[in-house]
């Protein structure tokens, strides 16, 4: 009798049965049955029979092999991220070629003007409103206009005031569909809030086609920044707080993983965050905030075993990561030589999801100028 058999009976006889659509919420259910019944279970998501998989060579041969793990099928998330995201086969790979070059290094170079001027720009925010004492900043609404400046400069070779609007309709049809999600028994009628995001939808798709319009000839100088120590810090939050913590997979035929033999259909559920916070390859300091576990590589920190992959990994790993690291790193270190901080007796430590790891009420900080 193969692994799955076992573990499907052990779900008769204790059956855990979530909504397909609160995954996001499922964390703190996950990790007490991790417990009950092992770090590789069987469980349902309403109808939708799922496996959590914790072993980091099945994890590493899950993602490596995109062709026969795919993502599962979107749904109304389509509308807020259609693209090589939901592709799948020769359709992803056309798209994921033609993307590739955009995010090379040596193009990323000619990007680190607009990241200096965009972190210049918040920096001159915060000159003018901390004073030589000290001041409390919840510096989270400023950090997201950062990204979303960075982003509109590159990208589009406009200021975060032009893109405003987009990143507003993507941040209000994110919540929309976060709600309606969880609405299951409503999902196929045609609701208000359905109808609302299908203008954001439109919307948004309107915004962004004519801002590539007026960016199509538009070519940036560049300066290389690079910084082992801060790389490190980054390195660690994106362990502690991976900005996707669960990402799903899905198989259309019988499948063998390791030992395991996984039916058609069934769901594969990766807990990047509880593989980041495994106290046996972490070590006994799993919840310290420690960027020196970094610092000869991924792969001594890691004991060797695949348990560290904020951005995914494979084929299909995340096209952005070398822009994002790249911007995280300069602003980082710029910030770093203007201001000193401690974080505030008012910040509230509570880390939700809308889609990506957020905090929930802000990041206040005491900022001191240096």
């Amino acid at each position: 009798m193969n692994e799955v058999v076992k573990m499907d009976e052990e779900a008769k006889s204790k059956p855990i049965k979530f909504s397909h659509d609160i995954v996001p919420r499922l964390m703190p259910f996950i990790h007490k049955t991790i417990i009950d019944y092992g770090k590789n279970y069987f469980i349902w998501l309403g109808p939708n029979p799922a496996m959590l998989i914790m072993d980091p060579e099945h994890i590493r041969e899950i993602l490596s092999k995109s062709n026969i793990f795919q993502n599962p099928p979107p749904s109304l998330t389509k509308l807020l991220a259609e693209g090589i995201l939901s592709y799948e086969a020769d359709k992803w790979a056309k798209h994921r070629r033609i993307i590739n070059p955009a995010f090379n290094l040596d193009k990323l170079k000619h990007m680190v003007p607009s990241f200096h001027l965009t972190t210049c720009e918040m920096l001159s925010i915060w000159e003018k409103i901390v004073s030589t004492e000290g001041s409390e900043v919840d510096v989270w609404p400023h950090l997201q206009t950062l990204t979303s400046d960075a982003i509109s400069r590159t990208a589009f070779g406009s200021s975060y005031e032009e893109g405003r609007k987009i990143h507003e309709l993507q941040q209000e049809l994110a919540k929309i569909i976060v709600k309606e999600t969880e609405i299951t028994y409503i999902r196929f009628l045609p609701t208000k809030e359905k109808r609302r995001m299908n203008r954001l939808h439109q919307e948004v798709r309107s915004l962004v086609l004519r801002i590539i319009n007026k960016r199509m000839n538009e070519i940036e100088a560049y300066h290389p920044f690079l910084l082992k120590v801060v790389t490190m810090i980054i390195q660690e939050v994106l362990r502690l707080y991976p900005p996707i913590f669960l990402m799903g997979r899905e198989v259309h035929k019988e499948t063998k993983l390791g030992n395991l033999s996984i039916p058609s259909g069934v769901q594969l559920l990766l807990p990047t965050i509880l593989l980041h916070h495994d106290q046996e390859i972490w070590g006994e300091d799993v919840e310290e905030f420690n960027p020196e576990r970094f610092s000869e590589g991924v792969n001594r920190a890691t004991k060797g075993k695949f348990a560290y992959f904020p951005f995914s990994w494979g084929p299909r790993n995340c096209i952005g990561q070398n822009f994002a690291m790249l911007e995280a790193k300069m602003a980082l270190a710029m910030i770093l030589q203007q201001f000193a901080f401690e974080v505030s007796p008012s910040y509230a430590h509570v880390p939700y999801s809308v889609f990506t790891l957020l905090p929930q009420y802000g990041a206040q900080l005491i900022l001191n100028k240096l």
